[in-house]
């Protein structure tokens, strides 16, 4: 940037004019300037002192009043960019545009172009990215609804084929086929459930909720699914006890569900799940003596699910501590 007028500058030109040029006119004019006798000698000597005295203290004087005004100027121009910026960090938003003299041009000019400039770059690129971001939300969306209409088509086919006479091995290929495409369906609604959460499209309605009421509601719905898969369900649940988390109760079961879900498809082999509220604590615990999240088949199809369920917490002000190793996972949530 081209820069028109210095502030430094002019700072110095307006105190060598007002200040520093009248001592050397005085100097001047002293020196060139005779007397005739010496009584008029005296005279001048005297009323050049007192002079000399005035122009020092006049001196002083406008050194201070001068250096005042112009600093004060310039705190008051600092501190107007400055309530701006910090204006838009209390409102977590981008602040506004300053006010620039385009004829002046000096480095506090320069200085509130500048940022002018890096605020425009700042709203094209969240512009850009909030853009990219609903073209991405709509294309998991619609590929999430495409999908589903081969799905439907390939469990007819497998529904068919189940009626027809073939091998043992043939019957469990179609078995495994079956299990795959519910698979497949259950990644997408666990993909779009995620689309519309980060999108702010699923609705959020946070309340005073009874957490041990609703772990336990959460547990009897899904004991028959555990007893089905032969997985012991060790349960601590008080009755009597509970705690209270401003959450939403549809969100809260849909995290509960995420994790006796991840128990079902990765963790079924240990036969084991522990349930437990903790109320001193404020806790819910869900444990398993599965292979652990470092196993690949746990990885590959938990990650859509936690994230989903880490966005919900995180929504909530709530928080889920991992703890996993070859003997087993356990889950802390708690608050954030």
């Amino acid at each position: 940037m081209k820069q028109n007028r210095s502030l430094f500058r002019r700072f110095l030109k307006v105190h060598f004019l007002f200040i520093f040029l009248p001592p050397i006119v005085l100097i001047f004019f002293s020196a060139f300037v005779g007397v005739s006798d010496t009584h008029e000698k005296d005279l001048h000597t005297a009323n050049l002192f007192y002079v000399t005295v005035l122009l020092f203290g006049f001196i002083i004087v406008a050194f201070v009043i001068l250096s005042w005004l112009f600093f004060l100027k310039l705190q008051k121009r600092l501190a107007r960019l400055q309530e701006v910026m910090s204006s838009s960090a209390k409102n977590n938003s981008f602040p506004k545009p300053i006010s620039v003299q385009a004829d002046r041009m000096d480095e506090i000019d320069q200085l509130g172009s500048s940022f002018n400039s890096m605020i425009q770059q700042l709203e094209d690129s969240r512009k850009r990215a909030y853009e990219e971001e609903m073209l991405r939300h709509r294309l998991i969306a619609n590929l999430s609804h495409d999908l589903r209409t081969p799905l439907t088509i390939l469990r007819g086919h497998v529904t068919k084929l189940n009626k027809e006479s073939m091998s043992l091995e043939g019957q469990n290929s179609l078995t495994e086929i079956n299990h795959t495409i519910t698979r497949v369906g259950d990644l997408m609604d666990d993909l779009l459930t995620y689309t519309l959460l980060t999108s702010g499209k699923h609705p959020f309605g946070p309340v005073s909720t009874d957490i041990g009421r609703l772990v336990r509601a959460s547990v009897a719905a899904w004991y028959p699914v555990f007893e089905e898969k032969e997985i012991q369900l060790d349960v601590d649940l008080p009755a009597d006890e509970t705690f209270y988390w401003e959450a939403d109760p549809t969100w809260m079961t849909r995290v509960l569900d995420n994790l006796f879900q991840n128990i079902i498809r990765h963790a079924a082999e240990g036969k084991y799940a522990n349930i437990v509220v903790d109320v001193e604590k404020e806790q819910i615990i869900v444990a398993d003596r599965g292979p652990g999240m470092d196993n690949s088949s746990y990885e590959r199809g938990a990650g859509i699910g936690l994230s989903t369920s880490n966005y919900m917490l995180k929504k909530m002000k709530l928080k889920a501590d991992f703890t996993s190793n070859e003997n087993g996972t356990k889950v802390a949530i708690g608050r954030a």
